[in-house]
């Protein structure tokens, strides 16, 4: 999720640039990280990725935050991607932008994940990972089931 702490008590939105990865193990399982969102009191599932820093490309950011909320190689994400269309609410504050959603491809089957370098935010609101053969309910963005179709061709 990755956005400024103290962000819970405040209301508004925000169009910060971020940037996603769609990982699939060599069973094309599809990694998902279980957040709660303790304003709206609701769970999301959803590829990891966060905010872009300044002076860094969206590849870039993509890379790092792989690595810093799975422990997984950031060098596994490749450079294709897709842009998806976002509209959501986290901890109150809404985030309406288009992010880059890139693809990363493991050999191995369901990595195991070490998210030792999540933010206190992150911390607060993670609930743990899955690598789903099926997409939960709760899953953003909605059409990740097509964004995937996209990517894996």
């Amino acid at each position: 999720m990755n956005s400024t702490a103290g962000e819970e008590t405040r209301t508004g939105s925000s169009d910060r640039p971020a940037a996603r990865v769609v990982c699939l193990d060599r069973d094309g399982r599809v990694l998902l990280l279980h957040w709660h969102d303790s304003v709206s009191r609701t769970d999301v599932w959803e590829p990891p990725g966060g905010g872009i820093d300044p002076g860094e490309t969206a590849l870039e950011a993509a890379r790092r935050e792989l690595t810093e909320e799975t422990g997984l190689p950031g060098s596994a994400v490749q450079e294709r991607f897709v842009e998806v269309a976002r509209d959501f609410t986290w901890l109150g504050v809404r985030y309406v932008r288009t992010e880059p959603f890139f693809l990363a491809t493991f050999d191995e089957t369901r990595p195991t994940l070490d998210p030792g370098e999540l933010t206190e935010e992150e911390r607060e609101t993670y609930r743990g990972y899955a690598w789903a053969e099926e997409l939960p309910d709760g899953v953003e963005p909605p059409e990740l089931a097509e964004v995937i179709e996209k990517l894996a061709r």
